[in-house]
């Protein structure tokens, strides 16, 4: 059976960079996925945008990019992120340009964009469903409003040859299921292969929290090493089966507790994971 395997280089803005290059140099990766997006950083985005249209994007893109594009480019490994936020266009000019200051002007990058959607939000007085009120009271308070795309965009700009996808607001677990569907040819109406992709999508999606991050609580729940945490690599099968590793030495923990408890990280409800491409079914997911 065919599997790849992506590396998880970011779960926030702020992460550290030193593990994904890890995962390049290391972890025998096909993918590498920095997610880096949540509504507090897309909003700050929109703000940067609207003092410099030019900005609005990941403020650690540089320095990721330059991190990680020789050895990835050198190894064929694809990246995919949603470190475009308010900006993908931009983002993807900016890692062109330092693509080509890097000797590595072959390299092929695609923005992913139609997240935004302020302006027709604005068209329409909607409701706001956290307080009584509708978008139209919020006046200029009102700076950013996106939708969650799916998968669709990303694998399309992975079949087209893209090296580099960067999108803004998407699905988080979409960043890691756009490599299955782009590398085994997952129809987008096969719902059992697209609920067990989200599982490994959702998984994956906090980088060093499923190797022990937030599950770490000393003296009760001890992980080795935290200050080197290592970042996970999802091992998936054609068939959606799912191995959850890290490059061998690094720090952390892969165990079936970690992997439990991001499993149920900010779902709702286990039996109905809402997502743009497919509701997933967690009841019966076996960790072993």
């Amino acid at each position: 059976m065919r599997t790849i395997r992506i590396g998880s280089g970011a779960g926030y803005s702020g992460d550290r960079i030193e593990p994904a290059v890890e995962l390049a140099e290391k972890g025998d990766i096909q993918y590498l996925v920095f997610e880096c997006l949540g509504e507090r950083t897309v909003a700050l985005a929109q703000q940067a945008r609207l003092k410099n249209p030019e900005l609005g994007y990941d403020p650690l893109l540089e320095e990721r990019m330059r991190a990680v594009l020789p050895v990835c480019a050198a190894k064929g490994i694809k990246i995919v992120t949603n470190m475009g936020a308010a900006n993908p266009l931009a983002a993807a000019r900016k890692t062109a340009a330092i693509a080509r200051s890097m000797g590595l002007s072959s390299l092929k990058v695609a923005a992913v964009i139609g997240d935004d959607v302020l302006d027709a939000c604005k068209d329409r007085d909607l409701p706001i469903m956290e307080f009584d009120g509708t978008i139209g009271q919020l006046g200029n308070r009102l700076i950013s409003a996106n939708a969650y795309l799916g998968v669709g965009p990303m694998a399309e700009a992975l079949r087209g040859g893209a090296d580099v996808v960067i999108t803004g607001r998407a699905s988080d677990p979409a960043l890691f299921l756009a490599p299955l569907i782009h590398a085994f040819g997952w129809p987008t109406d096969d719902w059992n292969l697209l609920g067990k992709g989200i599982v490994a999508g959702h998984l994956l999606e906090c980088a060093g929290q499923v190797t022990g991050g937030y599950f770490a609580d000393p003296t009760f729940k001890d992980v080795p090493d935290l200050a080197r945490l290592g970042f996970p690599i999802g091992e998936v099968g054609e068939d959606g089966s799912l191995i959850i590793t890290k490059v061998e030495g690094s720090g952390g923990a892969v165990t079936a507790q970690t992997c439990k408890e991001q499993l149920l990280y900010e779902v709702h409800d286990p039996a109905r994971y809402l997502q743009p491409d497919v509701t997933a079914d967690f009841s019966q997911v076996t960790v072993e």
